[in-house]
This record gives C-alpha cells, structure tokens and sequence, in this order.
C-alpha cells in the first residue's frame, strides 16, 4: 500500500432509525447493504465488510474517519503527528482486539470536534 488510503467513514445520526431506514434505501442500488451492526445504535454498510459506518449517540454533526496504513509504525507516527499539530488524544496507539484480532489504530479529535484515525489490520 502506497501511503494511506480511507479504510472506512462514520458519520454521527440523531435519529438511528431515521438514518437506517434511508441508507438501506439509499445505498441498495449501488450493491452496499448492511452487513455489520447491533440494530439500534450502529450500522456498518458495504459489499462484503462495512467500510461506511452510521452511529447514533443523541447527536449529529461530527464525523469519524479512518485511513489505512502499511504497518503499525505509520499508525504511531499519525498518532505523533496530529497531537503535535494540536489535535487532542482520543485513543492513543494500541490494539483494538473487540474490533479484531490485529486491529491496531490510533485516534484523535481534529481543532473541529472531528474523530480521526489511522489504521493497521496486518499482523504485527
């Protein structure tokens, strides 16, 4: 992989049943169901693994981002990188093993409220 790539978008709802119901509708003619969610407060869409997320937590407005790295190193350095450009620490380097077993990501909240990750899914 050259560089990073986006590895998936979540985007924050009001209104979790609302918000379903119209990308169900609206996301089945491009071929992406959901295929990934708990059914009240999160859907993932995508063909065969969610890489466009909804979530509902009682407000909207902010959105998640995620792009994929190469290896864990570039997830540090994000991780470095943003905090020195004066992000704030939303999840510091680490294994995520709940999502998988070698998802290794690092977050941070950007100046607007914004969620912003990297990700590595290989194995260390």
């Amino acid at each position: 992989m050259a560089g990073a790539v986006l590895d998936h978008v979540t985007l924050k709802v009001a209104d979790y049943r609302r918000a379903e119901a119209f990308y169900d509708a609206a996301l089945a003619p491009l071929g992406l169901t959901r295929v990934f969610g708990d059914g009240e407060t999160f859907a993932g869409y995508g063909a065969d693994r969610p890489f466009f997320w909804i979530g509902s937590d009682g407000r909207s407005g902010y959105a998640h981002v995620a792009f994929a790295t190469a290896d864990r190193a570039a997830v540090e350095a994000f991780h470095a990188a943003a905090l020195a450009a004066g992000a704030t620490d939303n999840g510091a380097p680490g294994l995520r093993p709940h999502y998988h077993p070698t998802y290794f990501g690092a977050f941070v909240l950007d100046p607007d409220g914004h969620n912003i990750e990297a990700v590595c899914h290989a194995p260390a």
